[in-house]
């Protein structure tokens, strides 16, 4: 008999649509490292490499000190898995000072020890996403200024 184990973290959980810019961007990121092509694009702008490098580090120290492999869905798809979520949550709140929040999702991803580093990476990653991002608004589809959970 052979027991079929999903691996954890790559259940549906949301959509990418339900992302802010920086949140998105993230997901992104942590879904296009593993192919080269999007390096070769991100080193021509100057805020991209800068952009893709501190992605490095963090991918390096969630590889070393990770609890888990992580999971992530393909570049085009809709869904947002678990891990995806954690990863995005983490960068978001990191960049917006929210050290405690930052705090719990990077100790779902890697060693409590190594917590603090990813998020001191993270924030500034996500700061420099903002920054690279429109405005809600802003050369894309306005969102109302209200909070839905279903």
């Amino acid at each position: 008999m052979t027991l079929h184990v999903k691996p954890r973290g790559g259940a549906a959980v949301g959509h990418m649509a339900d992302l802010d810019g920086v949140e998105a961007a993230a997901v992104l990121c942590l879904r296009l490292w593993s192919e080269a092509e999007a390096h070769d694009r991100a080193r021509k702008d100057p805020s991209e490499a800068r952009a893709l490098d501190l992605f490095a580090q963090i991918a390096q120290l969630m590889v070393r000190f990770g609890r888990r492999p992580l999971m992530r869905h393909s570049v085009g798809c809709v869904c947002l898995g678990a891990d995806e979520a954690c990863f995005a949550q983490l960068v978001g709140a990191a960049s917006e000072g929210a050290r405690e929040d930052a705090m719990l999702m990077a100790t779902l991803i890697v060693r409590p020890d190594m917590a603090p580093a990813l998020i001191a990476l993270a924030e500034e990653f996500g700061l420099l996403l903002r920054r690279m991002t429109p405005p809600a608004g802003h050369g894309g589809q306005d969102r109302p200024n209200t909070q839905r959970l279903h």
